[in-house]
């Protein structure tokens, strides 16, 4: 009996019992939906993780004060209360990483903007030139300050988006105007271009930035900074531009070369997109694999009603061996009606799996991005399914006894 004579019979039984053969697939439609969404908000997930990521600066690397400093009796303080950074230390690494393109200088602080009767809560943060260039972040409306600006300590800023829009809610043109931070006055020059949420959930939109020097003397107070930016020439020289830093910080600060007692941590945009994408790949995982236990009820499901099918269809099997049907064609007809049942429900497991994701995108705004590999692996697993569920009952229906099977009542 050739394949295509098989199929026709396989699919002309399972259309005798078309409520069945469905209730035998809702198993597979679920598990294969499941994982397909799962796997879909996952992979969303870290793709968004990595773009915003990205959109911080996909050269950025970031220099802090660690707690890695041994004191008197072998402890160690909290990195809040280090201020083991300078201003030269940037300089430094500005003249002596040739893998490094632009770096900048960082202090923060919180406090209350002011503009007439508008107030906002904010931070302003004090950088240099080139911190806009480290960040890949333009300005919508005026300029950019300049060296000069830094040097001088003038007291001109920029305006986030959010800032701005609470500021001046009736969208009046803030470049020239004076606002005020803390009590004291600031000449607005620009308004920087949106941000968004960062990975964190952080608006990134709502901060005022200033001259370095400006932030640091009239605000602070103080003499070290907090953070250091800078930018490798490109993403393939992030390490060696990584190394080139921490090499120059220990010099600069006198510390061991092995990086035993570095008073200093350096952190990229890889190393935190690698650590944010691995735990949100976990988590897929876990999920998908949550969800996949929905297919071995699934084909669980299918090996019981192939049990029951042939059962019932004792008498047919008999009476297609009485008349020339080999043993393996019978294994043939029942093993396919498995894959069949094990395909179809796959292909609908898919659409209602893709439809799933759309829809939670649309309902609750989460991103999903769904991937061919998701798509064919669940009808790889649909057929081995099929296959493994299938064939012992299959296997027990081609071994049946002609004459045996012809007596079955």
């Amino acid at each position: 009996m050739n394949v295509s004579n098989l199929f026709r019979i396989a699919w002309k039984a399972l259309l005798r019992n078309k409520l069945r053969a469905f209730l035998t697939m809702l198993g597979i439609i679920i598990g294969v939906a499941s994982v397909i969404a799962m796997t879909a908000i996952g992979e969303g997930s870290k793709k968004s993780i990595s773009d915003q990521l990205s959109s911080m600066g996909s050269n950025m690397i970031t220099i802090r004060p660690s707690s890695n400093v041994n004191v008197s009796g072998g402890a160690r303080i909290g990195a809040s209360g280090l201020q083991t950074l300078k201003a030269q230390d940037a300089d430094a690494i500005s003249k002596g990483a040739p893998d490094v393109s632009y770096v900048s200088a960082a202090v923060q602080t919180n406090g209350q903007t002011i503009n007439g009767a508008n107030n906002w809560p904010t931070q302003l943060q004090g950088v240099n030139e080139e911190y806009f260039k480290i960040r890949d972040w333009n300005i919508s409306d005026g300029s950019l300050f300049t060296k000069k600006d830094v040097t001088s300590s003038n007291k001109v800023c920029l305006l986030g988006q959010t800032v701005y829009s609470n500021l001046f809610p009736n969208g009046e043109d803030p470049v020239g105007s004076i606002i005020r931070f803390n009590k004291v006055p600031m000449k607005v020059i620009g308004i920087l271009a949106p941000k968004g949420s960062n990975a964190f959930g952080q608006d990134q939109d709502d901060v005022i930035i200033a001259p370095f020097n400006t932030v640091q003397r009239r605000f602070l107070g103080i003499t070290y900074v907090q953070t250091i930016y800078a930018s490798s020439t490109n993403e393939n020289t992030s390490q060696q531009a990584t190394d080139q830093v921490s090499e120059i910080l220990r010099k600069q600060h006198k510390l061991p070369a092995d990086g035993s007692n570095d008073d200093f941590s350096v952190r990229t945009q890889a190393e935190l997109i690698s650590t944010m994408s691995s735990t949100s790949q976990l988590l897929t995982v876990l999920l998908s694999a949550i969800a996949g236990i929905s297919l071995i009820v699934g084909g669980i499901g299918i090996m019981n009603i192939m049990y029951v099918s042939v059962t019932e269809r004792t008498k047919e099997i008999g009476l297609r061996m009485s008349i020339g049907a080999r043993g393996k064609d019978i294994l043939y007809q029942f093993l396919i009606e498995a894959v069949l049942i094990s395909i179809t429900g796959g292909i609908i497991g898919v659409l209602l799996g893709v439809l799933s994701s759309k829809l939670v995108t649309f309902f609750l705004s989460w991103p999903t991005f769904i991937t061919e590999s998701s798509i064919i692996v669940s009808f790889i697993v649909c057929a081995v399914t099929g296959v493994f569920f299938g064939y012992y009952p299959a296997l027990k229906a081609s071994k049946l006894d002609p004459i045996e099977a012809l007596r079955y009542e």
